[in-house]
């Protein structure tokens, strides 16, 4: 959930320069949406954790991942398509290059950071728990040499770590996308589709042609596929790349469009997690068979997760145009500012919000490891309401800890001291 639209001022620059970049400055709605999405997956990643009830993924087809990908795609139109459009394809690609080379590597210190965690759990002999098992990491410290060949040519990407693998392919996809994009506008939304298409496994096999579906190997020992396929993922990604670049206009403020949007996410909300558990068990459970259940089987490609199915990107859509319209232009209702307490609480957590948001590569990587320790603290002492309440916020404060403290030293401090 995001904004989808171009401002008036960067409506101007667009105009001025023609396939340009419509934004070279950050959009506070892009850093405040990316921040909740940093939060929500704190919350989805830390075991046994009933918050988990209540975000978006429990509501309907699409959940963070979509915020997240969407949201990086416009952050990268932002921070890469400028550079294309100023220097040229060459150095444009070398910067997209730099940017994989860090996810690359954080990507890496992730695992190792969270490997060597569980791996010192178990070995303390203090946890009836297993925790090397709980993320399926057995095979690697068993085989550790070829694994770890594994790891660092990402044809080993455990389930736990495939988001970054998966951005960082989608990243290596941008430069294609813009000399594409040098020829005509038309053919990206072509590309993009076609590379969707073949990588809907589910739908191609329901056509005869599973061998066809493009993915990437995700283990040397089986033939499992990374979970969340970069070749489909691509789809939101450069959704959100195309509206920040000013390729797709911005949808108008509309009643017809608002409602349309709203019934789309509300129709959504019976055929979800939520609606499997409320409405099936309960509402239709005097039928003999369970409508919803067997609707998610038969239509399972359309909302599969692993190959980003159509009607997840139909229901985050309508979500992000809703949270565009919340926002209002540039932000402004996310920015409003008032005398009242309320307000002023507000603008606050605005604030904190957004400056997650900006620092989203290190929160999600932190929060990543923390979600973990989170778990294993939960084990521990319980999952009452009020000690899984407290364990949320303590990690809610360290990622909100994290991103102020990577801002800061993004500043270079040393710079200002004089000796």
């Amino acid at each position: 959930m995001s904004s989808i639209t171009t401002d008036p001022v960067s409506a101007q620059l667009a105009a001025a320069t023609p396939q340009t970049v419509a934004a070279t400055v950050r959009d506070p709605r892009l850093d405040f949406y990316r921040g909740m999405a940093m939060f929500i997956i704190l919350f989805a990643h830390t075991p046994g954790n009933f918050f988990t009830s209540w975000i978006p993924a429990r509501w309907g087809f699409s959940d963070a991942t979509e915020m997240f990908v969407f949201c990086s795609g416009m952050a990268s139109a932002i921070a890469f398509g400028r550079t294309f459009d100023r220097v040229g394809w060459t150095l444009g690609t070398a910067r997209v290059g730099y940017r994989v080379w860090q996810v690359y590597w954080a990507h890496i210190a992730m695992f190792f950071a969270i490997a060597t965690m569980v791996a010192f759990w178990d070995g303390t002999g203090l946890f009836e728990k297993n925790y090397v098992n709980s993320l399926n990491l057995g095979h690697y410290f068993k085989n550790t040499a070829e694994n770890m060949v594994g790891i660092f040519t990402l044809t080993y990407v455990p389930n736990y770590f495939d988001i970054l693998p998966m951005y960082l392919v989608i990243l290596a996809m941008m430069p294609f996308v813009m000399a594409v994009s040098r020829v005509h506008i038309g053919l990206v939304a072509v590309l993009v589709a076609v590379v969707w298409f073949f990588a809907q496994r589910l739908l191609l096999k329901e056509l005869g042609n599973p061998e066809l579906a493009l993915n990437l190997p995700a283990e040397p020992w089986s033939n499992r596929r990374w979970f969340f396929n970069p070749f489909g993922w691509q789809l939101v990604f450069f959704t959100g790349f195309a509206f920040m670049r000013g390729w797709i206009p911005a949808p108008p403020v509309a009643t017809w469009l608002i409602a349309l949007a709203a019934v789309i996410v509300i129709a959504n909300i019976p055929l979800s997690s939520i609606g499997i558990r409320a409405v099936s068990r309960e509402w239709f459970g005097a039928f003999e068979s369970n409508w919803v259940i067997e609707w998610r089987v038969e239509h399972k490609w359309m909302i599969n997760k692993s190959d980003f199915g159509f009607l997840r990107y139909v229901h985050f859509l309508s979500l992000a145009y809703l949270g565009w319209v919340v926002a209002g232009v540039g932000g402004k209702r996310l920015l409003a500012t008032g005398q009242t307490r309320a307000s002023r609480a507000w603008a606050f957590v605005v604030k904190v919000m957004m400056k997650v948001g900006q620092q989203s590569l290190a929160v999600f990587v932190f929060s990543m490891v923390f979600a973990r320790f989170s778990g294993m603290l939960l084990d521990q002492i319980g999952r009452s309401t009020f000690k899984t309440t407290m364990v949320n916020f303590l990690g809610m404060a360290a990622i909100i800890a994290v991103a102020y403290f990577v801002a800061w030293i993004k500043k270079h401090p040393w710079r200002a001291v004089k000796v």
